[in-house]
């Protein structure tokens, strides 16, 4: 066994813990967990925290459980919510809870000898609990009072839109309850979350103590913003999710490769497995060679690797060679509509390019690539125009349907970087 929490806190992970939690890790493997909630098919970004937590944890000696929210996910937390969240039906709660079972998979040992990660889905004890049973059980232990004191209680009550159903008041009931169960049922003795559980995690340790006359502890790991304040996870185009479906992993390996100098080290440290000495040498190449970003490519690299694994990561890499210049013809469509989004655009219709096709001059004055046809054959002549990243010097060349990718793209350029896209319409 390593010390975990040691491991935690020099990588900025540590933002609190109960009393005796560290030595209580550090007498004896542990079995510990997270909860996930599964309002979505899909983690983002935002979730590698805790996920990283439980792996920590797992290469530290303990054994890690996740838990997957199918029955609280019906309920909706509070925590970090300005308003009530939309109710999910059973239906949604059991896919969404499938498809973040199948993504923990890619940084969990379930097959560890000794401390294999375990699963679980709080549905399981939840769906069949009684109410009367429940509440006298359960609910007598609860204060009111000290329920209506946590944070995530009184911003909801003292907000703008302020109003707490007693739906999303319940929650902290059944998140301690399922502290309970799974110190039952697995002999779970920590549970670890974002700071913003505090409260519903040391509720959790007190209804063990009171149920079971057992001794159970919480970790919480520090909620993330950017250098420049923002939420952490967020960009313009919405969540950074760990679905190649929802976010590519060239998107993915994008946006760590695009952290601000000010975070990258931070990033390395939380969310990847690079030691302490590769991470000091990346940070001081940071300091005297910020251009060259190599602390970003190892994390983007490092990230995408774990997410994505090694074709995910090849496929991000051959898609950033690509707006550098690289061989087109081998991407997807999505792939290629998604590298210059950003790159002006005009459409055209499919028929143009049948039969002998569309002169490129002609495609290149279409696409604003070049003002006239006069200038776009000097361009072509001068060699600064490129189709499909290959470069074109013959003036009179023409564009046809077999130089669209997969049928529905051609990628024009001008000099090293000026990328204009021409989708082709039905």
């Amino acid at each position: 066994m390593t010390d975990f929490m040691d491991e935690l806190a020099w990588r900025g992970m540590l933002h609190d813990a109960t009393e005796g939690a560290a030595d209580h890790l550090a007498e004896a493997p542990r079995t510990a967990y997270i909860g996930f909630d599964p309002t979505a098919a899909s983690l983002h970004v935002g979730s590698l925290v805790p996920i990283m937590g439980l792996v920590h944890l797992q290469r530290a000696g303990h054994s890690p459980l996740a838990l997957v929210g199918g029955g609280t996910g019906l309920i909706g937390d509070p925590s970090g919510k300005t308003a009530e969240r939309q109710l999910l039906t059973r239906e949604q709660a059991a896919e969404n809870s499938a498809g973040i079972r199948a993504q923990l998979g890619r940084f969990l040992d379930f097959e560890a000898t000794g401390n294999p990660a375990r699963m679980a889905d709080n549905l399981d004890w939840l769906g069949g609990l009684s109410l009367v049973d429940f509440l006298r059980d359960i609910g007598k232990h609860f204060s009111v009072n000290q329920m209506m004191a946590k944070e995530s209680v009184k911003r909801r009550l003292e907000g703008e839109d302020a109003g707490l159903s007693f739906t999303e008041f319940s929650y902290a009931l059944l998140q301690s309850y399922d502290f309970l169960e799974l110190y039952r049922r697995e002999g779970v003795t920590v549970q670890m979350g974002g700071s913003d559980q505090w409260g519903n995690i040391t509720a959790g340790t007190d209804l063990v103590r009171r149920v079971a006359g057992g001794k159970a502890y919480g970790v919480v790991f520090p909620l993330l913003t950017t250098s420049s304040g923002t939420k952490f996870g967020k960009t313009e185009a919405g969540n950074v999710w760990l679905d190649p479906e929802r976010t590519s992993p060239y998107r993915f390996y994008q946006f760590w490769i695009n952290a601000d100098d000010a975070d990258v080290v931070p990033y390395l440290k939380l969310f990847t497995l690079l030691d302490r000495e590769r991470i000091e040498e990346l940070e001081e190449a940071a300091a005297e060679e910020p251009w060259k970003r190599a602390a970003q490519k190892a994390l983007a690299e490092d990230v995408t690797r774990r997410t994505h694994g090694e074709t995910g990561l090849a496929r991000a890499l051959k898609a950033t060679e690509v707006f550098f210049g690289g061989e087109i013809d081998d991407l997807e469509a999505k792939e290629v509509e998604e590298i210059f989004a950003d790159a002006p655009s005009v459409r055209v219709p499919r028929s143009s390019l049948e039969g002998e096709g569309i002169s490129l001059p002609e495609l290149l004055q279409t696409a604003g690539v070049s003002p006239s046809l006069s200038q776009a054959r000097r361009d072509i002549g001068q060699g600064g125009i490129y189709l499909n990243n290959r470069r074109v010097q013959d003036a009179d060349a023409s564009v046809r349907l077999d130089d669209a990718l997969e049928g529905r793209f051609v990628v024009l350029r001008k000099g090293k970087k000026s990328y204009h896209l021409v989708a082709l319409d039905a």
